[in-house]
C-alpha cells in the first residue's frame, strides 16, 4: 500500500470513528456512575434528526447545534426521571428510548418535510468545514512520513479533533478530580457515597447530563459533516458499537478511543474492500464485507464481556437506608 493510500485509510478511519468515540464517552460517564445506558443509539438518532431538520428549516449551524444539544440533554433527564429518580429498569428505559427515537424521527420527518422521512439536503452554510487543510498540503511535502500524516490528520472538521480532544479530557474527569473520584464511587459504592454525604442522584444526573452532550454531537456530526442529509436509522447501530468499544475498553476512555479506532479502520477497510478481488478468494460479496464491523462487535460481546470488570453498581437502582 503506497503512502496515499495509507494516509487516505488513516483519514476515513478518524471520519468514521468520531461518532463512535463521542458515544462510547457518554456511555463510559454514565455507566461509570451506575446506570446502565441502551439508549446511545436513540439519543445520536434523535440529535441527528434534530440538527438536520433545524438547520434545513433555519439555515444556521449554531440554532442546529444548539437544539441537537438541548434535545440530547432532555432524553437524558428523561432517562435518568425513570432509572434514577423512580429507580426503574435501566434496560428497558435504554431500549424504550432508541425504539422511540427509531419511529418518532421517521414519522416527524414524513410530516415536515413529506421525503420518506428524510430531509432536504442541507446547504454547505450549516454543515462544519475543514480544518487545516494547507497544513496538510505543507506536510506532504516531506517524504511518505509527510504525505501519510499530511492525508490523514489534517482537513477533518472541528468535531474530528474535538472527539479526540475529548479522550483525555474524560480521563482527567474521571481520573483527575474530586467530580470523577466520586463519580466512580457511585458506580462501585453508592452507599459509600451516600454515607458522605454526597447525593447519588445528582451525581448521576451530572453524568447523564454530560452523556447527553456527547451524544448530540455524535448525532450532529452525522449529518453536519458526514452526510449530507438526515436518513431514516441513518445511525445503523453505532450506538450499539460504541456500547461494544467501552465494553473493550474495561470502562476506560482511552480503552474506549482505541476500540473505536478499531471499528473505524474495519469500516474504512471494507468500504475500501467493496469489488476488490482477493488473492485465493476472489471479489468478496459487498454484503460480507459491510457486515465486518457488526460481526466484530458480536465477536468482542462474547469475548470480552464476561472478562471485562463492570462497575459494581451497574444497572442496581439504589434505595437509600433508613
Amino acid at each position: 500500500m503506497d503512502e496515499v493510500a495509507l494516509g487516505t485509510l488513516l483519514a476515513s478511519t478518524l471520519r468514521v470513528a468520531t461518532p463512535l468515540i463521542l458515544c462510547a464517552l457518554a456511555g463510559t460517564l454514565a455507566e461509570r456512575s451506575g446506570v446502565i445506558d441502551l439508549g446511545l443509539e436513540g439519543k445520536m438518532l434523535s440529535c441527528a434528526f434534530a440538527a438536520a431538520s433545524v438547520a434545513a428549516l433555519s439555515g444556521s449551524l449554531a440554532l442546529a447545534l444548539a437544539v441537537s444539544l438541548l434535545v440530547g440533554v432532555a432524553l437524558s433527564l428523561l432517562q435518568g426521571f425513570g432509572c434514577v429518580t423512580h429507580r426503574g429498569d435501566q434496560v428497558v428505559m435504554g431500549m424504550a428510548i432508541t425504539m422511540t427515537a427509531a419511529g418518532l424521527t421517521v414519522v416527524l420527518g414524513i410530516a415536515w418535510f413529506q421525503q420518506g422521512g428524510q430531509t432536504p439536503p442541507l446547504p454547505d452554510a450549516v454543515r462544519l468545514a475543514p480544518w487545516g487543510a494547507g497544513a496538510g498540503e505543507a506536510l506532504r511535502a516531506l517524504p511518505w512520513v509527510g504525505t501519510v500524516l499530511g492525508l490523514g490528520l489534517f482537513g477533518h472538521n472541528v468535531l474530528v479533533y474535538l472527539a479526540i480532544a475529548l479522550v483525555p479530557a474524560v480521563w482527567w474527569l474521571l481520573f483527575r478530580t474530586r467530580f470523577g473520584l466520586r463519580l466512580r464511587a457511585t458506580g462501585e459504592n453508592p452507599a459509600m457515597v451516600d454515607a458522605a454525604g454526597v447525593s447519588i442522584t445528582a451525581l448521576r444526573y451530572r453524568a447523564l447530563m454530560l452523556n447527553g452532550v456527547l451524544c448530540s454531537l455524535a448525532g450532529s456530526y452525522l449529518v453536519l459533516a458526514q452526510n449530507p442529509a438526515f436518513m431514516p436509522h441513518m445511525t445503523a447501530g453505532r450506538g450499539y458499537m460504541a456500547l461494544a468499544a467501552m465494553i473493550f475498553g474495561k470502562w476506560h476512555p482511552v480503552g474506549a478511543f482505541l476500540a473505536c479506532l478499531l471499528f473505524g479502520f474495519l469500516d474504512a477497510v471494507s468500504i475500501r474492500l467493496q469489488g476488490v478481488a482477493l488473492p485465493w478468494v476472489g471479489a468478496v460479496p459487498v454484503q460480507a464485507i459491510q457486515a465486518l464491523p457488526y460481526a466484530l462487535t458480536v465477536v468482542l460481546l462474547a469475548g470480552f464481556v464476561g472478562r471485562a470488570r463492570a462497575p459494581k453498581a451497574l444497572g442496581i437502582p439504589y434505595v437509600k437506608e433508613r
